[in-house]
């Protein structure tokens, strides 16, 4: 054997789903190079592998297991106090591009003591507030938590709470403006100002131009500034606004664009009158947006169809976790509601919703519209094994997603080992009701694949793992046993090959 072998030897190791405590601590020594952050950033580990990540010397060991999607998160609580700022600031925004779909919230006491550290840590390589800039934009804080925030007694937390204004309750934005601390009262009064038509007409010359649309489409909006919208024709964002007056929304639905008149075809302010007429609308998407109207009673369901439409099947956009407060998020009667519509797009809504009913998701599984059943597998716990096989074969853009759902079929794939796209192929090599595994195949990531599948036997993978296009996947193979595993850790470790770096490829042989 050779030492150039040690480098897939300690990645599949490190990738093993059935490698020991044991032999996974090994990898956090130096001498396994980047493995040992390959290791703690992208698998699950063991609690007795979490302790040790957590009081590693090295902050990089630290700092890849604050990035880790798998270990729940309430167990890297001792990271939110970490010495090292660089380690806390991972911890507050773990998304390295491309940005994971799912998002899961981060737990209270991590976000406090976040966002209430003095300092960036000892090596001074970030400010505390840079930290916090991290958490902020890392989506990881969910609404309700800015709104248990207003009530706080530390100062800095309501504070905080001023962060998502629109979210927070008439009461609660009464009560940051008239607080005894005068830099809430300050920050609440920063916030205050998208509310109040004549300081949004005051202030939007000094907004960058980029963001200047997304004011126009969230703030309140004076008479003078809804006009000046109409006569410089950059009245797109007038269309979504709630509170664009009831005379200029008459005017919006008559434009002469059509994505203008689709964009109000189905505000929940609009008037019968009007639905009427827009139902009759030249245009097709006018029409169709039209006749969801009874649908859209508020501005919550306005803006969750909104968020569909126009989204094809390939829509990668964040998942995060659903807002438990009824008035940002559309009631079940509502989903449900959807679910049974005629119309597709409404059906797509209610498959993008993860908490529908279990009938439901069976009905939608079936549905005629592909989209619907893309959604359904993106977007559903419940969503049925074979139906995320389906969306797998048919959308490479999905894959790394779904490998990722506890509901993906392990077995069942046999009948794609001759699929053209050797991904699927690797899919299917992996299989372990798979008769023969194919190890020999013309693609390296199917023979890595295959060799990783755990019907092989002991004297394959010892030959398996001699081959430098089988070597990474025997070793990540469960079958292999402990001993064997430390001894190849002894020749790469202990010996004097060089330490391994991890180069482009990521992840393990699909399991």
């Amino acid at each position: 054997m050779s030492d150039s072998l040690c480098e897939p030897w300690l990645r599949g190791i490190a990738l093993n789903p059935a490698a020991p405590s044991d032999v996974l601590i090994r990898l956090l020594d130096q001498a396994a190079g980047e493995v040992g952050l390959l290791m703690c950033k992208d698998r699950e580990l063991p609690d007795t592998v979490i302790d040790a990540a957590l009081c590693h010397p090295q902050w990089r060991i630290r700092g890849a297991l604050a990035r880790n999607q798998h270990v729940d998160p309430s167990r890297l609580a001792p990271l939110a106090a970490d010495p090292s700022g660089l380690v806390r600031a991972r911890l507050a925004n773990p998304h390295l591009r491309p940005w994971p779909r799912r998002v899961r919230p981060l737990p209270e006491d991590i976000l406090l003591t976040l966002l209430t550290a003095r300092d960036g840590g000892e090596d001074g390589k970030v400010t505390a507030d840079e930290i916090i800039g991290e958490l902020e934009s890392s989506r990881q804080i969910p609404l309700s938590f800015f709104r248990s925030m207003a009530g706080s007694e530390d100062p800095e937390l309501r504070i905080a709470a001023t962060w998502r204004w629109e979210s927070l309750t008439p009461a609660q934005r009464a009560g940051l403006l008239d607080d005894p601390d005068p830099a809430v009262r300050e920050a609440a009064r920063d916030k205050d100002w998208k509310l109040d038509p004549d300081r949004v007409e005051a202030e939007l010359p000094s907004i960058r131009p980029s963001s200047r649309p997304f004011v126009l489409s969230r703030c309140a909006l004076s008479p003078a500034l809804v006009e000046q919208c109409f006569a410089d024709d950059t009245v797109h964002p007038l269309a979504r606004n709630p509170h664009t007056p009831a005379d200029a929304v008459a005017r919006l639905a008559r434009h002469p664009e059509a994505t203008v008149r689709e964009m109000v075809a189905a505000r929940p302010d609009l008037g019968p009158d009007l639905v009427a007429e827009l139902r009759q609308d030249p245009d097709e998407d006018v029409r169709m947006r039209a006749r969801l109207h009874p649908f859209p009673r508020t501005w919550a369901e306005y803006r969750v169809i909104d968020l569909v439409i126009g989204h094809g099947p390939e829509c990668f956009c964040p998942i995060t976790e659903p807002d438990p407060e009824p008035a940002t998020v559309p009631s079940p009667d509502w989903f449900a509601a959807c679910a049974v519509s005629r119309e597709p797009v409404l059906r797509r809504v209610a498959a993008s919703w993860s908490r529908l009913p279990a009938a439901l998701v069976g009905k939608l599984a079936q549905d005629d519209d592909e989209e619907v059943r893309i959604r359904l597998a993106c977007n559903h716990p419940s969503a049925p094994p074979h139906l995320l096989l389906d969306v797998f074969v048919s959308r490479p853009e999905h894959r790394s997603d779904l490998l990722t759902l506890p509901g993906f079929p392990r077995t069942g794939r046999t009948h794609l080992i001759g699929h053209p796209d050797p991904e699927v192929r690797a899919l299917a090599a992996a299989d372990p009701t798979l008769p023969e595994p194919p190890v020999e195949d013309a693609d390296d990531s199917v023979c890595r694949a295959a060799a990783a599948n755990p019907i092989l036997t002991p004297e394959v993978l010892e030959a398996l793992l001699t081959d430098p296009r089988t070597a990474e996947g025997a070793a990540a193979n469960p079958s292999l046993p402990a001993p064997r595993m430390h001894a190849l850790l002894d020749r790469c470790l202990n010996g004097s090959a060089t330490p391994p770096t991890v180069t482009g490829r990521r992840g393990a042989p699909p399991a």
